[in-house]
């Protein structure tokens, strides 16, 4: 065992821990939300509000690298990693966003399947989270980030093919690209997450 004069700080930890759990539990609060259209305000105010909770989480992990003296991974991985997870939920509040702005009042063929895939990749994000602390076991819960993403891509695409079938007139298109794009953007962040843990994995293996 390697001997550290100064020990390493593991209050990070607990942050990206919480991080996840915003993640996962904003995440099934806006597939609940957008099943029953229109949506109300305070739902979407649930979920803003833990957007800026996880923003406050974010600046906790900024101050933090600012005063610790030895990080359990490289600094660079911390920051990259926060950043991501910030952006699922920044991307989930967008989506909150446009359900009200736009005041969506019926669900379309296939979001409700990518806001499934949200959900799942959202709970398996926490799981990859809980094991940064001896990093057992990334690569197998990446894999599955992996896969959720790619089933993702293939039903954003069918959703897009439905929107511009002729079936939806050029208002309703428009309201609801926002709100797949902003869905499918959620799930790449959340794999973007994936692949920084499973890097650190991969340096401390």
């Amino acid at each position: 065992m390697r001997f550290r004069l100064i020990p390493r700080d593991e209050s990070f930890y607990p942050l990206f821990a919480q991080q996840a759990d915003y993640i996962a539990s904003t995440a099934a609060a806006l597939a609940a939300l957008a099943s029953n259209l229109p949506v109300s305000e305070a739902g979407v105010t649930a979920i803003l509000d833990a957007e800026r909770a996880g923003d406050e989480v974010t600046r906790k992990i900024r101050n933090l690298l600012e005063t610790s003296i030895v990080t359990p991974f490289d600094r660079e991985d911390i920051q990259e990693l926060s950043n991501h997870l910030d952006d699922v939920l920044d991307e989930m509040r967008a989506v909150a966003d446009h359900l009200r702005m736009h005041n969506v009042q019926t669900m379309i063929p296939g979001v409700t399947d990518q806001f499934n895939l949200l959900v799942r990749a959202a709970d398996a994000n926490k799981v990859l989270v809980s094991r940064l602390h001896n990093l057992k076991g990334v690569a197998e819960v990446g894999d599955e980030i992996e896969r959720l993403e790619s089933e993702a891509d293939g039903t954003y695409r069918r959703v897009v093919a439905e929107l511009f079938s002729g079936q939806h007139d050029a208002l309703e298109i428009l309201r609801w690209k926002n709100i797949v794009e902003a869905i499918e953007s959620a799930i790449d962040a959340i794999e973007d997450a994936s692949d920084v843990v499973q890097a650190i994995g991969v340096k401390h293996a």
